[in-house]
Formats: C-alpha cells, structure tokens, sequence
C-alpha cells in the first residue's frame, strides 16, 4: 500500500504561482504512475495532469497545458505540481494519487491511492 501526503496550497492572486508537493510512503514508490487531481465545490474531480514510473512521458488536461508542470523526484519519493499563470477556476481541492497500473488514464474511478486534499484559492 501506498500513503500519500499533499503540501503547499494556498491562497494566491490571478497569475500568481505554486507548488504542490506529494509525499509517498509505503512501498516501491518507483513502480507507481503518479497524478494530480482536483475538485472544485458543486464539481466532479477532474484530471489534471500525470506522469509515468520514471518521468519519462506525462499527460495534462487541456485547461491546464502550458501553465502547470508535473514532475517527480524518486530518490525523494516524491511527486510536485508547479502551477504558474493561475486563475479565479484554478481553485479547487487538489489531490494526488498514485497506481501501479493506471499508465496515463484520466478517470479518477481507476486511481487506487489517494492523498488527503490540499486547498488551492486563486482570487481575481
């Protein structure tokens, strides 16, 4: 099993930065695919962006490509989210998730571990 610890949000005006962190704890934190999700109030969770085992390929949602970044730091066991250029939408409940098998699936329904949640608020 994998535990997953989410850090860094905040509050931040419109074009502001961040970065998320998501600490792992567990096991073999190098053979999980590793995501960032985020719900907004009155929203489903929605993808946000992924990255293989390694780093070597990752995937963003559409709202998001150009402005965020993930990445991954094995040796640390741990998965970020630079989120740069933000916006009033932005805002949500950010988790990250993690799954031996998930490759670059978007649906939040096959993720297997999940974080707590940390808050993002992008104010305009």
């Amino acid at each position: 099993q994998v535990q997953l610890v989410e850090s860094g949000g905040g509050l931040v005006q419109s074009g502001g930065s961040l970065r998320l962190s998501c600490a792992a704890s567990g096991r073999a934190f190098s053979d999980y695919y590793k995501a960032w999700f985020r719900q907004a109030p009155g929203n489903e969770r929605e993808f946000v962006a992924v990255i293989s085992r390694y780093g070597g390929t990752t995937l963003y949602a559409d709202s998001v490509k150009g402005r965020f970044t993930i990445s991954r730091d094995n040796a640390e066991n741990t998965v970020y989210l630079q989120m740069n250029s933000l916006k009033p939408e932005d805002t949500g409940v950010y988790y990250c998730a993690a799954d031996n098998s998930a490759a670059l699936r978007t649906l939040a329904t096959i993720w297997n571990y999940w974080g707590q949640g940390t808050q993002v608020t992008v104010s305009s």
